[in-house]
Formats: C-alpha cells, structure tokens, sequence
C-alpha cells in the first residue's frame, strides 16, 4: 500500500532493507513513531477531510485527517478525542483518500496507533465502516452547536474552523465577529462588546494603520494610479473581526483590488491598538 506493498510472508523491516530509497527511508522513519501492531480499525472522521502537503526534501507527501473517536474492531469502547489518522505516499493518494474518507462518516482501516493513542498510521484505502456506538458519536458531533448573546445575536460554531460566529453589524456593514471555540466565551464576549461600543474609534484607527504599513507596497503594485492613505483607508473593505477572552483581535478586509483580491490582516489588541498589518492569501 501507498508505494510500499507486502509480499505475502515478508516482513516490514525486510522490505526496508530491500528497497533502500529515499522514499522507503522516510516511510519508515515516519512508522517508526506508532506501535508495530496492526489492527483493524474504526473511526469517526471529523469536520473536515483528508488534507496534506511536502516539505522541501521529501519525496513522499503526508496525509492526515482528524477523527473524533476510534476503536479497535470488536473492543468494548470508543476512544473519543481529537485524534489524528496519516500515512506518506504519491501526490495521487491524497486525492484518493479524499474520495474514501470524507468529514463526518464512519471508516474502517487497517492501521497502526502510537504509544498514547493520539495519533494512527493508516495501511490500507479505508472503507465505509458502522458500529452503533460510533454511530451515536457521529450524530452527536454533527448537532448544530448555538447560544445567544443579547446585544450581539445568534452564535454558531463552525466545527470545520473550530470557532464560533455570528454577523454583527459594523459602521452599517455587516460583518462576522468570530472567537476560538477554545477561548473563554464569557471574555470573548465582554471584549467584544466593548469593541463594538467604539466602533468608530477602532475602525479608524485600525485603516489608518493598515495604510501606514502598507501604502508603500499598493504604490508599487499599482499600474496607472497613485493611492494616496485616504483612497487606501477608503477602499478596506472589512469582512471578519476574530476578538479574543485577552483582549487580542484580528481584522480581515477585502483589499478593495489594490492587491489584486488578497486580504489585508490587521492584528493588535484593545490595550495596546494595532501591532501588525500584513498583505495575505
């Protein structure tokens, strides 16, 4: 499986011998860190499917997705968590496992685990797999998560990104205000109102920043104009603000084509004001 496929009767660490490349070195660097026992396996997937990349040097590419709970086929209970399941192989078998293990479904695998149970090496192409007690996991994390916040609306988790959001309105724009599932709601909440409550302080603020860092680089992306800090301020457009429980925010705009369609990020927070502003996507 994934370049590296068993004979029957031979041995992993035989086949390693054998073939000797730099793609069967860094296989077997990478199995080194699970535990030599094969099982076969069931697992939630979760919010998101297979994703996967290279790093300059490597010959095979990483696939990984996150599962929500796991089991060993036959065993008495799910494991349930944030777990992590990966292999190495061609640029073509990530494209493949995303085909056959989707966000929220339940597969089955031949896989090794890790020493603390947190991370899973896959064998073979998962399947489609079903055991009730996963099942009932399964429905569960798919339940649309809410809560309601006078003054602010209607938040939704958004379980792909692992944040909550809500629109909310901003100068007579309306934007999403957004915070990290795993900071505290309560202080994500009080720092947003008071951002909201001088909104137009902020939005100022922030432009006039953002123009200050990067009026220089529109200038040299520009063809046959020249943006002066007003027209730079003028054309942010904001979409997003991320707030977080210390105070910290993130401001996302739409460049208003002086990038050619990238983002401007502004960061800082409420004590301080902005520290950062960058040209991204």
């Amino acid at each position: 499986m994934f370049g590296f496929i068993k004979k029957k009767g031979e041995q992993p660490e035989e086949l390693g011998r054998k073939l000797e490349t730099p793609e069967s070195v860094q296989y077997k660097t990478f199995a080194a860190r699970f535990q030599p026992e094969e099982l076969t396996i069931l697992a939630v997937t979760g919010a998101n499917g297979f994703s996967g990349g290279k790093t300059r040097g490597d010959k095979l590419w990483t696939a990984s997705i996150g599962l929500t709970a796991w089991m060993e086929e036959d065993s008495l209970e799910p494991h349930q968590g944030s777990f992590v399941l990966s292999t190495l192989g061609a640029e073509r078998l990530l494209e493949t496992l995303r085909r056959r293990a989707r966000a929220d479904m339940i597969i089955k695998f031949r896989g090794r685990v890790s020493e603390d149970g947190q991370r899973l090496l896959l064998l073979d192409l998962p399947e489609p797999g079903f055991e009730p007690r996963l099942k009932t996991i399964l429905e569960e994390q798919k339940k649309t998560v809410t809560f309601q916040e006078e003054g602010l609306g209607t938040f939704t988790l958004n379980r792909q990104v692992d944040w909550f959001e809500t629109e909310v309105d901003w100068l007579g724009t309306t934007i999403s205000l957004v915070f990290d599932q795993e900071e505290d709601r309560a202080d994500c909440i009080r720092q947003a109102k008071t951002l909201l409550a001088a909104a137009p302080d902020w939005d100022r603020r922030i432009r006039a920043y953002a123009a200050g860092e990067l009026l220089s680089s529109a200038n040299d992306w520009a063809e046959d104009e020249e943006i002066t800090q007003e027209q730079f301020m003028e054309r942010m457009e904001l979409e997003s603000i991320e707030i977080r429980g210390d105070g910290g925010f993130h401001f996302w705009f739409s460049d208003g084509d002086m990038f050619y369609g990238h983002s401007i990020h502004v960061s800082g927070d409420l004590e301080n004001g902005p520290d950062e502003a960058e040209m991204e996507g």
